[in-house]
């Protein structure tokens, strides 16, 4: 071969491989066996599957967010399955019950009034000894009643200590177990409302140690207005002893 021909068989060559998608059709229709793979088309498919990944796990994790939210929410809106309401308002009824069962002079603004114008006021000047008397037992009365009324409403609530304090323990344990916002603050609030409960006890033991006290106290006062009204009538000079005919024996038949 000459240096012609090896420079023409060079040329060939070199235009076979600077032209390979002119040929390859010619490949693709003689060998259907080759398989063509592209990388940078694979890499973008790899890369969007992944991106896809990443929105499902995204959007699983919002929705496990949201549930457990609900959840949450459940459990902040869930009511107290407990409650001393009832308890409660039995212990003031039985206390509202021995006040109402006051003896003589009752807790009433105008049987007050009426009482101190009339047992509890000025001595008459013309009432008799007896009547003097009559009122000042009828004082009495009213001052023991009053003390009895006051010891009757302190042991009522002291029988209510218990029942406090079994109350009081059950809503600190439903507090503590509170599941939710709601279930503490249900709890809170009857307990606040057993803390009223014990200051209307309260209450009334200082109203019914206060009536005896001013029962007693004025018991005294119209005691006092009374011992001068009688002492008046023992200073006062009377008639005198005035001489009469007295039989000393019966006529015999």
């Amino acid at each position: 071969m000459n240096t012609r021909s090896r420079s023409l068989v060079a040329r060939l060559a070199m235009a076979l491989l600077t032209a390979p998608i002119s040929l390859s059709p010619m490949f693709a229709t003689t060998a259907h066996a080759f398989i063509v793979f592209d990388p940078t088309n694979y890499g973008q498919n790899v890369l969007q599957a992944a991106r896809a990944l990443e929105q499902i796990t995204n959007q699983i994790t919002s929705l496990q967010n949201e549930a457990q939210m609900l959840i949450n929410q459940a459990r902040n809106l869930a009511s107290l399955p407990y409650s001393s309401l009832q308890q409660l308002q039995q212990s003031v009824q039985r206390t509202q019950g021995l006040l109402s069962q006051a003896q003589n002079i009752a807790f009433d603004v105008q049987q007050i009034d009426q009482a101190f114008q009339t047992t509890y006021g000025n001595a008459s000047l013309s009432a008799s000894d007896q009547q003097l008397i009559a009122g000042a037992r009828e004082r009495w009365q009213n001052t023991v009643g009053g003390l009895q009324d006051a010891m009757r409403v302190q042991a009522g609530v002291v029988g209510n200590i218990d029942t406090n304090r079994t109350q009081m323990s059950a809503l600190i344990g439903q507090s503590q177990g509170a599941t939710g916002a709601l279930q503490a603050t249900q709890a809170g609030n009857q307990l606040l409302g057993l803390q009223a409960q014990q200051l209307a006890d309260l209450t009334a033991v200082v109203a019914a140690n206060g009536r005896a006290q001013a029962l007693q106290s004025a018991e005294q006062a119209a005691a006092a207005e009374q011992g001068r009204e009688q002492r008046r009538r023992f200073l006062t000079p009377g008639n005198g002893y005035q001489p009469g005919n007295v039989r000393m024996f019966q006529n015999g038949n």
